[in-house]
């Protein structure tokens, strides 16, 4: 009889977790148990691992009876992400190489003995360091990932044999990996938009304060490109940030083979066609990504937001409070980040010209009241500002006037928010769009005149339109270097917090 350990890693959510591999040698009919709740790809592992073996010319002990135990066994272990680990635990326990204590092994294995890439390698490796444990194995080609992990040695291999090697403490080759370049900085510029100052303005202020925006106005008017500019004017992601950030997109099995660390906040654009799981995540069997997570510490843009169905809208107002997602299933439950800035860009009606003037829209009055009611009140509710966009004129394209750049505004975004984490010192807060109502109204009271327009202008608003209208203040008084929100700060606030009559 003889027992050995080795470990592997597991991907739970958008989290590793390391397993203890234990592989058993016993007397008794011939055969191989795994046990430890796994799925089917892991059930599966008996006959790739017996494979990899034999076609790697090590010895396969046949004539015993394996069991393998997978640790914590009450924690559900899916894919083939432990082929590696039960491999070389079952081979110490043969006695052909010695334990490891202090190595992950991670990775697919091939009948033939090559090892495939996995998902979540970077979330694997950040996991084992976590544990203590100082060494990975992991398949070679994604050795950059992991390297973006300090203090842990990465040890890439091609193969079941090279594992081998590694724990015998013998020399091998890895061949190399032809990596593509690696991705341009983005050649988009806030100054490519031309006219819509009050739409900019409103853009600075989301940038500045991370607050959820929505846009309306007729096809062509420069909605979309507003959104998809609101990533360039955030500052960059700090190193916690940005290796989370960076771990839900490996895990999501999007990340590029030669991207380090994702530092400009993600952007996500879902088709209006999406589902409700595809937006917030979901699975039966394992979890899987929704554009939410992908989207977190960035800019989730919904384009034709009426277009979207409106239980899939609906979706979106617990993660828009909570920042986060909980998938419950009956044999798992995961909780997701999803920390992000919502942008929505619609038409006011189907045809789109109801706003143009000089244009003749088509569409009846309940035909409007019926295409913008996808977006319910309590999704607009949660949304702090509201602009509608006009057509720019020819003026507006005049070439010798150069509108602001990305640059620009984003100096002014970055001085903002450095105000704002000041006043924030003693707590975690990075933005006003984060600081819960009470702790606002009761810590960082506002002017007496401010107050005195709020009171009169904010009877027919919620509570929680009050409390964002106070973050809004509180927002453009930092982008002004005042103090605290003047009578101005809070009247241009209540402004784009009503949007104009469309937004009713």
């Amino acid at each position: 009889m003889s027992l050995a350990r080795a470990h592997g890693a597991v991907i739970q959510g958008v989290s590793g977790l390391v397993i203890t591999v234990e592989a058993y040698l016993s007397q008794g009919l011939p055969g191989l148990t795994i046990v430890g709740l796994p799925d089917t790809a892991v059930g599966e592992s008996r006959d790739r691992v017996r494979a990899a073996i034999q076609n790697s010319k090590l010895a396969w002990p046949g004539e015993r009876r394996i069991t393998i135990g997978l640790s914590p066994a009450s924690v559900h272990k899916r894919g083939a992400i432990l082929d590696l680990g039960i491999a070389l635990a079952l081979l110490a326990a043969h006695q052909q190489i010695p334990e490891r204590p202090d190595v992950v092994a991670i990775g697919e294995l091939s009948l033939d003995g090559s090892v495939r890439e996995v998902r979540g390698v970077l979330v694997a490796t950040l996991a084992a360091r976590q544990s203590g444990l100082s060494t990975i194995l992991i398949p070679h080609s994604q050795v950059h990932e992991a390297e973006l992990v300090p203090d842990v040695k990465v040890v890439g291999v091609s193969s079941l044999a090279d594992a081998v090697a590694f724990f015998r403490g013998e020399h091998f080759d890895v061949p190399e990996v032809s990596i593509p370049a690696g991705p341009t900085k983005s050649e988009i510029d806030l100054a490519d938009v031309r006219g819509q100052s009050n739409a900019r303005k409103a853009l600075e202020i989301a940038a500045a304060g991370g607050h959820h925006l929505a846009m309306i106005g007729s096809p062509g008017v420069g909605k979309t490109m507003l959104a998809a500019r609101l990533p360039t004017l955030l500052p960059e992601l700090g190193d916690d940030l940005a290796v989370q950030v960076t771990g839900i997109h490996s895990v999501a099995g999007v990340l590029p083979p030669n991207q380090g660390l994702i530092r400009q906040a993600p952007f996500q654009a879902p088709h209006h066609s999406a589902t409700a799981t595809a937006l917030i995540g979901g699975g039966s069997n394992q979890v899987k990504v929704g554009m939410v997570t992908l989207a977190h510490g960035g800019v989730l843009c919904l384009d034709e937001a009426a277009e979207f169905n409106r239980t899939v809208l609906d979706a979106l107002r617990v993660p828009l409070e909570s920042g986060e997602v909980v998938i419950s299933r009956s044999g798992f439950s995961e909780t997701l980040p999803a920390q992000f800035q919502l942008v929505l860009a619609a038409n006011p009606c189907p045809c789109g010209l109801f706003v143009d003037t000089g244009a003749q829209c088509s569409c009846s009055p309940q035909v409007r009241r019926r295409y913008f009611s996808r977006l319910s009140g309590p999704l607009l509710d949660r949304v702090d500002l509201r602009v509608s966009l006009e057509r720019p004129t020819m003026a507006d394209f005049d070439m010798a006037t150069e509108p602001e750049s990305s640059a620009v505004v984003a100096s002014r975004v970055a001085h903002a928010r450095k105000v704002a984490r000041q006043r924030f010192a003693e707590n975690s807060w990075t933005c006003n769009a984060q600081v819960p109502g009470p702790i606002l109204r009761r810590q960082f009271p506002i002017s007496a005149p401010a107050m005195r327009k709020l009171r009169v202008t904010c009877g027919n608003f919620s509570a929680r339109g009050i409390d964002r209208v106070l973050r809004l203040s509180w927002t453009i008084a930092d982008l002004n270097d005042h103090g605290q929100p003047t009578e101005s700060d809070v009247d241009l606030a209540l402004q784009f917090r009503d949007g104009g009559g469309l937004w009713q």
